[in-house]
């Protein structure tokens, strides 16, 4: 902190005016890339959280795998799948669900 204090009290009468045009470019960066990376992101990773915690047997669901299946089973964190067309049960991982694939009605 000490280091910041001193470079924006550069000059001996105080507040130096150009020290605080030399850093409010980065502060702008900072802001821009909080709004265009971060925000989106904790926006996917909400609705994701969403999805995952809605999920019910009978769902169609796509793994991050490439698997694609129906839920038989939900349990705390793992969910029981059938994959077509053998009808083979597979246990997976929530986390490893990448996305819903029911078919809903439209609205």
């Amino acid at each position: 902190m000490n280091l910041l204090a001193t470079w924006l009290f550069q000059s001996v009468g105080g507040f130096n005016l150009s020290s605080l045009t030399s850093i409010a470019p980065l502060v702008l960066m900072f802001v821009a890339f909080y709004f265009l990376l971060i925000v989106p992101n904790q926006r996917k990773q909400k609705t994701w959280a969403a999805m995952l915690a809605a999920l019910k047997s009978g769902d169609r669901v796509t793994t991050n795998g490439g698997l694609r299946g129906t839920i038989l089973q939900v349990k705390d964190d793992t969910v029981t799948l059938r994959l077509p067309p053998d009808g083979l049960k597979v246990e997976v991982v929530k986390s490893a669900i990448a996305t819903v694939t029911t078919d809903e009605p439209a609205k």
